[in-house]
């Protein structure tokens, strides 16, 4: 009797109307022991004339009235997020009903006719791939095992002979996602979290990658704007300046969004400091073989930190080399310094790919294992990627060409000096509204332009833009 002294009627009802919610929900159809605690629930707490008098309509409204208010609040204090800049000018694009639009804001090879590519060695894997009737089982964490090995010898070629078990190979989600278990990993085995830095500018995703790790990311000098080049001494001067053992991000070639590479003799001064400052090199390699054509050319930068016995991270991305944008096929790779730390460190990462997604898909490790297992498949794709390349390289020109015949004010060498599919045009933000605006011409604010955008057909109407943007805004100041 003294548990329940003293209460209030409203207690009573609290306690029975919660109870009777609960058991609603154990027992969705109306049982005895409800319909009992029902007839105690209106007699404690008798319904108003505004309900109605059956027990389980009483019960729906509670919950459904309790369900609103509940969701009415969970989700108010959400903002919205800021858009993609670089999707949302797809978006721009993909609504504006005007015939001359152009999309050079595009991640994506297009020919020359505007068209996504689909390469001939992928179909003929792909129907290789059908016709031996694999299962679809899931993979292991880490991956398809032949693509593994395979994506490996790609990225490390002749240097990685007898050192094989100094690498640790990890199928991931193209190359966002090979970068997000390297995050990961960084954010966990490091005692004293180290700072990032990433290039400016850079791909802006890579800010996002690493600051949902928790770690600090800061830009180092990369870009001259004055000359559209590299800006070699700010590079150097900041490796120098952060603190010894930080986490570098080097693009591996074609630098996104610049276009703009260190050369040979440069690589080799940025190890050196690397070296000795304790840094980490993260290569991010996006576009092997895409850049120059030659896959030897474009996996330097990796191939010398291999070399010179660096411990370091790398991410790769089939999307771009192989058209398999929709595939998500990449690789993240950890170089260490010894066989033991290598089984460690697999292991570590392989947590992380657990508690992200488990698996990786099979289709797209499938489709790039045969092609570079297939002797003839591979001379097939070797000659695809010198077409892609040298398709972009050829629209390099002829757009300076084309902006050289109009004479417009300005040195326009950087577009044919950069390379891969992204050119830093130089262009203000003033210029590139006038280009949106009055030739429905998509870019990025910052000028950067993709050059699988650029065709036979359109290039002439994008120079006339260019240059009418250019004249036209000197004119003004």
């Amino acid at each position: 009797g003294r548990i329940f002294a003293n209460k209030p009627k409203q207690w009573y009802q609290r306690r029975v109307r919660g109870k009777q919610a609960c058991l609603k929900l154990m027992f969705p159809r109306e049982s005895a022991s409800i319909r009992r605690l029902s007839k105690t629930v209106n007699h404690i707490c008798p319904p108003s004339s505004s309900h109605n008098s059956s027990p389980s309509s009483s019960l729906s409204s509670t919950t459904v009235s309790s369900s609103k208010k509940n969701n009415s609040k969970m989700f108010s204090h959400v903002q919205v997020a800021p858009p993609d800049p670089i999707l949302g000018v797809s978006l721009a694009y993909k609504v504006d009903q005007s015939p001359n639009k152009v999309d050079l804001g595009v991640g994506a090879y297009r020919t020359d006719d505007g068209l996504p590519y689909v390469l001939s060695s992928v179909k003929k894997a792909e129907k290789a791939i059908l016709d031996a009737n694999f299962n679809k089982e899931y993979l292991p964490i880490d991956g398809l095992a032949e693509f593994d090995r395979l994506a490996t010898d790609l990225l490390f070629g002749a240097d990685l002979k007898g050192q094989e078990k100094r690498v640790v190979t990890v199928q991931s989600l193209s190359g966002t996602g090979a970068l997000r278990l390297g995050a990961a990993l960084i954010g966990r085995i490091f005692a004293n979290k180290p700072t990032v830095y990433v290039s400016k500018p850079t791909w802006s995703n890579h800010f996002n990658i690493f600051r949902n790790e928790g770690l600090e990311v800061k830009e180092y000098r990369y870009f001259d704007s004055k000359t559209n080049g590299l800006d070699f001494e700010g590079l150097i001067a900041d490796l120098k300046a952060a603190p010894n053992g930080s986490v570098f991000v080097l693009h591996l070639c074609a630098h996104n969004p610049t276009g703009v590479d260190p050369t040979i003799d440069q690589w080799e001064i940025i190890a050196n400091i690397c070296q000795e400052k304790g840094h980490v090199p993260f290569v991010d390699g996006a576009y092997q073989g895409y850049a120059s054509g030659d896959l030897d050319r474009d996996a330097f930068a990796a191939r010398l930190f291999f070399r010179r016995g660096f411990e370091f991270f790398s991410a790769q991305s089939f999307s771009k080399n192989f058209g398999l944008y929709g595939e998500r096929i990449g690789s993240f790779f950890a170089v260490t310094n010894s066989p033991q730390a290598a089984e460690a460190v697999l292991s570590q990462v392989k947590l992380d790919a657990r508690a992200l997604y488990s698996n990786p898909p099979v289709h797209g490790a499938r489709i790039v294992a045969k092609v570079l297992s297939d002797p003839a498949l591979y001379q097939e794709w070797i000659a695809e990627l010198k077409e892609m390349s040298g398709r972009i390289i050829q629209m390099r020109q002829q757009l300076f060409d084309a902006l050289a015949a109009r004479k417009t004010p300005g040195d326009w060498s950087h577009i044919v000096k950069q390379i891969g599919m992204f050119a830093y045009t130089g262009l203000t933000p003033e210029q590139v509204d006038i280009l949106i605006n009055k030739y429905h011409i998509y870019l990025l604010k910052s000028g950067r332009v993709s050059m699988a955008g650029v065709n036979s057909k359109n290039v002439n109407y994008i120079a006339d833009a260019i240059h009418d943007a250019v004249v036209s805004t000197k004119a003004k100041h």
